[in-house]
Parts: C-alpha cells; sequence; structure tokens
C-alpha cells in the first residue's frame, strides 16, 4: 500500500501500547514504506517503540535514527538542568530530521501509544509541521491497554474521567482526585509515594489499580493497597475505576 497523500513527508505513527497486535494497518505500513526509521530512547538501550515495531521490520542501520534523551528521570523535569537540555535536544533532532526531509525522504517517527497524548513527538511535530507536510496516525493509548488487561472498566454512564500527571504536587492531586469520578495517574516513577498518599486522603486508596508494562513481556496488575514497595518504572500508571451507573 503506498503512503497517501505522495507529499507527506513526516509521519508521527502510534504504535499503541506495547503488543504489535494492537498497532493499526496504517502504521504498519507507514513502518514498512518510509525512507527512514526514528524513535526516542535512552542512551544506550534501543527505544519501546522500536522494539514494539520489531514484529514488522528488523533492524536496518540503513534506515534508522535514534534520538537519545540527554537527560531522563534522572533530573525533575521542573528543573532548569532538565528543561534547557532537553530542549536543546529537540530543536538538534528538528534539525535532523529536517535535512532528510528537504533531501525528499519519507520519516516516519514511532511513538509508544498515540502520539499527541503526552508523547515526545509533539515537539518535533510543534517544530517541523508548518514546515513540512505532517501525518500523525493515532494510536492505542497506553491507558487503554492497561484497564482492558487489569479488566476494570473505567467509566460507566455519566462518570468524569480525569488524567494526573503524578508529578503534580500533593495538594493538587489531592483536589483533582475529590473532582472525579474515574482517574488515570500517570508519570509515577518517584512520585508513587506521593500518588499513594492522595488516594488515601480522597480514600480511592481502596479502588486504586498499579498497572506496569501494560500488554507487554513483564505486565504487572495488582491493587495498589497490596504494592508493598514504591518502584515504580517508566511503563506504569494508576487506575481509578468509575463507580457510576450500571444497567
Amino acid at each position: 500500500m503506498s503512503l497517501e497523500p505522495a507529499t507527506t513527508l513526516l509521519f508521527g505513527v502510534g504504535l499503541g501500547p506495547g503488543d504489535p497486535d494492537y498497532m493499526t494497518v496504517r502504521a504498519r505500513d507507514i513502518i514498512l514504506s518510509a525512507d527512514r526509521l526514528v524513535h526516542f530512547c535512552k542512551r544506550g538501550r534501543r527505544g519501546n517503540a522500536r522494539i514494539t515495531a520489531d514484529a514488522v521490520v528488523a533492524p536496518d542501520a540503513a534506515r534508522e535514527i535514534e534520538l537519545a534523551f540527554p537527560v531522563t528521570i534522572e533530573v525533575p523535569v521542573d528543573d532548569e538542568a532538565y528543561s534547557g537540555p532537553i530542549a536543546q535536544f529537540y530543536d538538534e533532532s528538528a534539525a535532523l530530521l529536517a535535512a532528510e526531509m528537504e533531501a525528499g525522504r519519507t520519516v516516519a517517527v514511532l511513538c509508544d501509544g498515540d502520539p499527541f497524548f503526552y508523547g515526545s513527538f509533539m515537539h518535533l511535530w510543534r517544530r517541523l509541521s508548518p514546515r513540512f507536510p505532517t501525518e500523525v496516525v493515532p494510536g492505542v493509548t497506553g491507558m487503554a491497554g492497561a484497564w482492558t488487561r487489569a479488566d476494570a472498566p473505567i467509566t460507566w454512564g455519566d462518570d468524569i474521567l480525569t488524567v494526573l500527571p503524578g508529578t503534580l504536587p500533593e495538594a493538587e492531586l489531592v483536589r483533582r482526585l475529590a473532582d472525579t469520578d474515574a482517574a488515570i495517574i500517570m508519570k509515577l516513577g518517584r512520585n508513587l509515594p506521593k500518588v499513594r498518599r492522595a488516594l488515601m486522603a480522597t480514600g480511592l486508596i481502596a479502588r486504586a489499580i498499579y498497572v506496569e508494562r501494560a500488554t507487554m513481556a513483564g505486565q504487572v496488575v495488582a491493587r495498589l493497597a497490596d504494592k508493598g514497595d514504591d518502584e515504580a518504572p517508566y511503563f506504569s500508571m494508576v487506575l481509578v475505576p468509575g463507580e457510576g451507573r450500571r444497567l
């Protein structure tokens, strides 16, 4: 299947929550056809999105562009030591991909979940889409993979769902949790103890479900109240299912 429209040069390709079976047909077509495959990663490691794409394409040095973050979880996101290097990284990455597209090559940026949902691709999209024809391919979000694998319908009837980053101040987490029917809490990492306290303060700890690496090898699903440690890797989140009207 050819890439349409023919003038499109930049693709942000959502690959879903991790299991390649949840990849869309459109995503597979673009991965197979694009001149360059781009993925974000931690230095010295292959990115998870590129690992997901292994089900479709084998590693090919001639097609690969690796964008290794200069900093990750070792520096708080609100610290200038994080925001400064990261902004420069996105500027340099955008310039690298722009050179490829100026040469007429199509570029597919592989994205975990959906490209427009807390995705690193958005920072490239903001810099490049005004200059180059762009297509964003939606993907199954990580949270959809998580609540499905947890067998936990997340909203019923008129339930209001709130998606919260665990990086919020504790008081703000408490306020927002108290004002919603269902919640997804992402970006856990070192924030898990704070998230746990906020859920206890709002009386939601009994409903909270911890999910790690949903749909992937090593998946973990457990009641947060039963989790005996505060370890929370990158691909983890907490679900608080709603309890609205059930017919």
